[in-house]
C-alpha cells in the first residue's frame, strides 16, 4: 500500500480515516477539499487539475473522496489500493449532521477560508442534503469505478461498518 484512495459518501469518515491511515503508514495525506477550494465563496482551484496530476505521479500518497470526475483518473489510474468505506446511511447521516453543526456553531474555518453557515443549510449542496441525496449514486459510482478495467489491479478493501474498519486499522 502506497498510493491509496480513500473513498465514500460524504461523512463516511474518509478524511479521519486517511489522516490515520496516513500516519500509521508515514504516507504523505493530501485531503481532496484542500485541493479544490482555493478561495471565498468556495471556489475552485484554477490549477486543481495540475496539481492532482502531480501529486498522483508522486511514488507514495493517500487521498480522501477523490472521485470528481475532473481530476479522477490520474489518481485512479495510479493507486494501488482502494479503501472504501461503504457505510448505510443510518451511520453516515449522524456523522455529517454532527460535523456541519459543529462547523456552524463554531464558525470553523475550512477550505479556502470558507465556513459553514446556518444559511447553507438550506442550500442542496449542504453536505448533510447532499449525503442523503447522493449516498445511493455515490455508491453506485464507486462500484463500477473499484470494477472498471481501466484502474486495474487495484487491491479494493471495502468497509460496510465502523467497527470492521477499526479492525482492519488495528491489525496493521
Amino acid at each position: 500500500m502506497e498510493r491509496i484512495l480513500v473513498v465514500g459518501v460524504t461523512g463516511a469518515g474518509k478524511s479521519t480515516l486517511a489522516r490515520t491511515l496516513g500516519a500509521r503508514l508515514d504516507l504523505p495525506r493530501h485531503e481532496m477539499d484542500a485541493l479544490r477550494y482555493d478561495g471565498p465563496g468556495w471556489a475552485v482551484s484554477p490549477r486543481l487539475a495540475e496539481t492532482v496530476s502531480a501529486l498522483a505521479a508522486g511514488p507514495r500518497w493517500i487521498v480522501d473522496s477523490p472521485g470528481s470526475p475532473e481530476v479522477r483518473e490520474p489518481l485512479w489510474e495510479r493507486a494501488d489500493t482502494v479503501v472504501w468505506l461503504d457505510y448505510p446511511r443510518r451511520v453516515v447521516m449522524p456523522r455529517v449532521l454532527r460535523r456541519s453543526l459543529r462547523r456552524s456553531l463554531t464558525r470553523e474555518v475550512l477550505f479556502g477560508g470558507n465556513r459553514e453557515t446556518w444559511k447553507d443549510w438550506l442550500s442542496r449542496e449542504h453536505p448533510a442534503r447532499w449525503s442523503w441525496s447522493q449516498h445511493g449514486a455515490r455508491r453506485r459510482e464507486i462500484g463500477l469505478l473499484v470494477r472498471d478495467p481501466r484502474f486495474a489491479p487495484l487491491d479494493t478493501l471495502r468497509f460496510g461498518r465502523p467497527e470492521d474498519t477499526a479492525t482492519w486499522l488495528a491489525s496493521l
